[in-house]
């Protein structure tokens, strides 16, 4: 009995704790209603952050058309990513010269047209660190991928969380 009592006492102290230390759970994004529908459109629709993109809206329950107009002919909101890229700058060199560490800058551009409104153009950058090892360029190579791949959808979530405080 005391054994729960004390399990108990442990447990309230800590909601407590955390409720009284500001703690918040991560609310999702929620878009407004007129982003609801959008088309989405890019200037290269196959691209790895396109296809992100694409995904993330989907599981936002956002319905994507297929063209700018709408079925009664008016004009569909419109998500146009102009690109994504990718630069590699030098942190930092060993004693022979050669790269210690790159910072990798990923930045995206993208506009947002509603009908009845200003066009919306936004552009952000994403950075991430690594290590280089020469000896081992194929694994850091396979690396590199992988981070890229996690800026990617860094940053299709992103828009998604930029267009939900419209």
């Amino acid at each position: 009995m005391m054994r729960r009592w004390q399990g108990f006492m442990l447990a309230l102290f800590t909601c407590m704790a955390l409720s009284g230390c500001g703690f918040q759970l991560k609310k999702a994004s929620y878009l407004p209603d007129d982003l609801r529908t959008l088309h989405l459109s890019g200037t290269d629709s196959k691209s790895a952050l396109f296809m992100s993109l694409k995904q993330e809206l989907k599981r936002a329950q956002v319905q994507l058309l297929p063209s700018p107009k709408l079925a009664n002919g008016q004009d569909a909101v419109e998500l146009h990513l102009y690109r994504d890229s990718l630069e590699r700058q030098t942190l930092s060199l060993f004693k022979n010269g050669q790269v210690a560490q790159y910072e990798l800058a990923y930045s995206v551009r993208y506009r947002l047209t509603r009908p009845g409104f200003e066009p919306i153009e936004q552009e952000f950058e994403l950075y991430r660190n690594y290590q280089d090892d020469p000896d081992n360029a194929l694994g850091k190579s396979q690396e590199r991928e992988i981070i890229l791949g996690e800026l990617r959808q860094l940053a299709s979530r992103r828009i998604i969380r930029e267009l939900s405080q419209l």
